[in-house]
Formats: C-alpha cells, sequence, structure tokens
C-alpha cells in the first residue's frame, strides 16, 4: 500500500516536475541533452552490465571513484555503468574514467521510466550512493532479482527525522536492500531506526577518504603554481555558491591591506554560476584572470582569478598555501557543505563554515586532527585568513596533519567491496 500512494504522489507532482525540468532548461541548457535518458529512452547501449551505481551529482561520484577504481582493478573485464541526476556529475564521470565506464542519466522514479531502463541495461548489482532511496528503482530490481547494496551511507539526524514521516514506506523500501555500508555508527543507528534490519548494516567508514590523487599531481601543482607566482600567497575558494563569493571578496580587501601580492581563486560549485561570479569580482573593482581564456601567467596586477574548468579542483587546492571551502560559510538550503577533504590529502590546511550537516563526522575528525579550522563567520575568516597567512610553519604542520589522517582512516573501499562482491557472484 505505502508504494501505491508514493506512485499516485508522483504521477500528480507529474506537471511540477516538468516545470522544474524546463526551468533547470533554461538556466542550464545541458539538461536538455539527452533528455530521454530521464524517461527511460535515449542511445542504445549493449546490455549486460555487472555494476549499476547511482552517484546523484560530483560529491557522489568522487564517493564512488575508489570503489570503481578498486572494483575494475580486481575485474578489468567488468562493465559498469553510472547513472546521475545532474551535468555536473555527468562531466565528472567523463573526466574521471573517460570510457571505461559508461553514463546515462537516471530515470526519474516512474515505474514506465525504471522498467525501460533496466530492459536496457539489465544490470547484475546496483549500488546506491549515499542516501539516494529511490523506492521504484528498489522494488524493479527486487522483482528482477537484482541485488541493491546502499553504499558509503550518511544520514543526518534531520533526514532522519524526514523519513520517519514516511516510515511505512521507507521501511518497506529498506526491506528490499541487501546490504547497507554505512559512514559511522550513528548512521547506522539511524539507518536501524528506519526499520532496516540490522543483520545488513554495517559500518565501513567513508570512501571519500581514499583520494586517489594523479600519479604526477607534484608536476601539475608546480605548474600552475608557475602561473600564479611562487612568492605570493595563494587563497584557493572551492565549491562555492551563491552568497559566498561575496563574502570572500569582502574578507579578501580586507587582507589585502597587509598581503598586497595576495592571490584569491575562486572555484564556484557550478559551472552556469561562472560569468556571474567573474561579473561580481569585475563589479568590486578587482583585476580578474579567467583560466579558461585568459594567459594563465599572472602578474601581481591580477588580484582575482576565476577557476572556470572542470575537473581540475584537488589540484588548485594542492597547488594553494591555504584552501577554502564552499557550501558551507553561510546558510544555503539544501547544501550542508561540502567534502573538505581534497585538501587534507594535498596537505593544504582547510577553511570551512559552521554549516556541514553533510560532513559532520569528517568536520569533527579534521577538527580534531586539528588540520582544519571551522569559522563561525566574516569576522572569524578574516581572523583565521591572517593567522595562516601570517605563519607558515603552522600552515605545514596543518598540512602534515591533514595527510596523516587521510592515511589513518582509509579502508572503506575494501570493506564496501568485500560486502557487494557476494552479490555479483551470487548473479
Amino acid at each position: 500500500m505505502p508504494i501505491i500512494l508514493y506512485t499516485l504522489a508522483l504521477w500528480l507532482i507529474l506537471p511540477l516536475l516538468v516545470l522544474k525540468l524546463v526551468l533547470r532548461i533554461i538556466k542550464n541548457p545541458s539538461y536538455l541533452n539527452r533528455l530521454g535518458e530521464r524517461f527511460g529512452n535515449g542511445k542504445k547501449i549493449e546490455p549486460s552490465f555487472d555494476l549499476w551505481i547511482h552517484a546523484v551529482s560530483v560529491g557522489e561520484v568522487h564517493a564512488a571513484t575508489p570503489l570503481v577504481q578498486g572494483f575494475l582493478t580486481d575485474h578489468p573485464a567488468a562493465r559498469v555503468i553510472i547513472t546521475t541526476m545532474t551535468p555536473t556529475g555527468a562531466r565528472q564521470v567523463v573526466d574521471t574514467f573517460s570510457t571505461s565506464v559508461v553514463h546515462r542519466y537516471v530515470p526519474y522514479d516512474y515505474g514506465f521510466a525504471v522498467k525501460r531502463f533496466l530492459d536496457h541495461v539489465q544490470p547484475k548489482v546496483l549500488i546506491l550512493m549515499e542516501t539516494e532511496i529511490w523506492p521504484n528503482i528498489i522494488r524493479h530490481c527486487h522483482q528482477r532479482n537484482i541485488p541493491v547494496a546502499m553504499a558509503n551511507i550518511r544520514l543526518s539526524e534531520k533526514s532522519a527525522n524526514r523519513y520517519h514521516m514516511i516510515r511505512p514506506l521507507i521501511r518497506s523500501v529498506l526491506s528490499r536492500v541487501s546490504v547497507f555500508a554505512t559512514q559511522t555508527e550513528d548512521d547506522r543507528r539511524r539507518l536501524k531506526t528506519l526499520g532496516a534490519d540490522a543483520n545488513k548494516i554495517h559500518r565501513t567508514g567513508s570512501t571519500k577518504f581514499e583520494i586517489k590523487m594523479p600519479f604526477n599531481i607534484a608536476d601539475l601543482t608546480h605548474t600552475i603554481r608557475a602561473e600564479w607566482g611562487f612568492d605570493r600567497p595563494v587563497i584557493v575558494a572551492g565549491s562555492t555558491h551563491e552568497g559566498e563569493e561575496a563574502l570572500l571578496l569582502r574578507t579578501f580587501k580586507k587582507l589585502q591591506a597587509k598581503f598586497s601580492d595576495l592571490l584569491l581563486v575562486i572555484a564556484p560549485r557550478h559551472p552556469e554560476r561562472f560569468d556571474p561570479v567573474a561579473r561580481l569580482v569585475a563589479k568590486n573593482g578587482f583585476e580578474i584572470n579567467r583560466r579558461s581564456i585568459d594567459d594563465r601567467k599572472l602578474d601581481n596586477q591580477v588580484n582575482v582569478q576565476i577557476a572556470d574548468t572542470m575537473g581540475e579542483l584537488a589540484i588548485l587546492f594542492g597547488a594553494a598555501d591555504i584552501a577554502v571551502v564552499g557550501g558551507s560559510l553561510i546558510p544555503i538550503r539544501g547544501i550542508g557543505g561540502h567534502n573538505i577533504l581534497e585538501p587534507c590529502a594535498a596537505g593544504v590546511p582547510v577553511v570551512f563554515g559552521s554549516n556541514m550537516g553533510n560532513f559532520l563526522e569528517i568536520s569533527r575528525l579534521t577538527l580534531e586532527a586539528k588540520a582544519g579550522f571551522q569559522i563561525k563567520d566574516e569576522e572569524d575568516l578574516d581572523k583565521v585568513l591572517n593567522q595562516l597567512l601570517q605563519d607558515s610553519n603552522l600552515r605545514n604542520l596543518m598540512g602534515d596533519r591533514g595527510k596523516n589522517m587521510i592515511h589513518q582512516n582509509t579502508g572503506a573501499t575494501s570493506k564496501t567491496l568485500q560486502l557487494i562482491l557476494p552479490l555479483l557472484n551470487a548473479q
């Protein structure tokens, strides 16, 4: 009964879904590309995949990356298809895996779309990254004897409370999942309260700790640093959202009084914001450079660079003196922070805000390791950045602590694969 009510509700909101999709297409025309895939259509592909991994956007693709890499290393002939919801997630899949996996947009959770997708793809096992609960996808996989695993699960108290409001539906859906891999004990406990079988829930840790930098990372960061200038201090602010750039520019203007050659590199989270952010920077009177179109060699007259490229953020963090991670500096509905581990893996001190609801465990571990600073407000941001800019020894010490923290928390990938491979072998 709960699944019938859920499906009925989906049909009732279909006009709103179409309207939302139209608005997204207007804002970001790339949503129009491969539109049929969102309803189970699209370009035909050779069926039968060993793994179907759903990763909603960029962050989830990052979390899935070590799993996919580990699986393909041991099973080079295996076929993997990765689905995402967003174009940025799609680009991340292509940038990371090239042609070693197939990418499709996930079908909306309507029975006809899900059936059509499964007919085309015919996966042996489905892995849902983090807390992606799709009742009809899970139900139709269960009906076709396709095992479903949920991996790298993070379930905040807020999300758990929302799910409790529809607990009969959630309990019914979770009963069809074969195995759950959670990041923390708290995630495990919350999942159990929603009705998941305790015997199926395993704490594996977060796969996001298992960051593989490019093998030539030193050469790449050296090249970028040469473009910026070796002698000037550089702050890289990555994954920023609307409102955060204005805060950063106000703080940057104050910092320039003490550090006249300071360079701020801003990497907006979403590509459609590259142009608006560039206009904002210019409006504030800064000399601007755009990585995608301007001469890469910067002189000290350039105050701000817009990193309007894709797939470079980890390298940019690695070339920085200080990293600031957005999505957390101001309250932003539906965000809850972004992953702060890339700067830590690169040995760079990380600064992030108080709105880290989606990364509570990672934030806690980073602060306990003294690898980063969590700021409360704009005044606090100014104070922390001043401290780090004045003390190179502190920056180096925090960078080393970050790398050690990453090393100490590896292992989630192998634990998760140990849970998933038996599902595949049983097919």
